[in-house]
């Protein structure tokens, strides 16, 4: 069983505009009727989120299956996480080369993930740090690095919606269109 989330981080998103674009995503999401507006005791892990609104179903692939919970908008430097377990591996924005942290029976690579964990915790401090790649040996910013199923995502602003049915391709194109057309990326989880 499990509670699941998927979080629509803004790539874009600074610490100093994230505020402003979360709460007019916010006032989209309430105007089209996906969450309510009055904030409630509905997320994991937060005190007050919003709950899914009368027209949550337009926002949704499979309109069968009801939301449980509701909102939580994350503001701030965070670091968005895939839920249980850990990246399976990370692809060097420069080289294209993937550097894995187990073998394929999920076995621990000894000392392959030490210089990301290092980078995240510098990053989570100071919101910059480079890694190195261990293939072509240049060093990249973390944050422009891909994870095996965006279980690591760096940003100042994510939109965590628990327990929803997945969202349509047109309401996240929607959604990205009132963050000023900023990247964004999809982060599934469980917990």
């Amino acid at each position: 069983m499990g509670d699941y989330f998927q979080t629509i981080v803004d790539l874009d998103a600074t610490a100093a505009d994230a505020a402003e674009l979360g709460d007019r995503a916010l006032d989209w999401l309430i105007r089209e009727g996906i969450v309510e507006a009055e904030p409630t005791d509905c997320v994991l892990g937060a005190p007050t989120g919003h709950e899914p609104g009368e027209a949550w179903e337009k926002a949704v692939l499979d309109p069968d299956w009801e939301p449980l919970d509701g909102l939580n908008i994350e503001t701030g430097r965070t670091v968005f996480l895939g839920g249980q377990g850990d990246g399976q591996y990370a692809i060097c924005p420069r080289c294209a080369t993937r550097t894995h942290f187990f073998t394929e029976a999920w076995d621990p690579i000894e000392g392959a993930s030490t210089p990301f964990d290092e980078a995240i915790e510098t990053w989570q401090a100071t919101g910059a740090a480079q890694v190195k790649c261990p293939s072509c040996v240049q060093a990249s910013d973390l944050t422009t690095w891909q994870w095996a199923n965006n279980y690591y995502t760096f940003g100042y602003l994510g939109f965590e919606f628990w327990n929803w049915p997945p969202f349509t391709p047109d309401f996240l194109a929607d959604f990205t269109r009132t963050l000023n057309n900023h990247r964004t990326i999809l982060v599934y989880g469980k917990l």
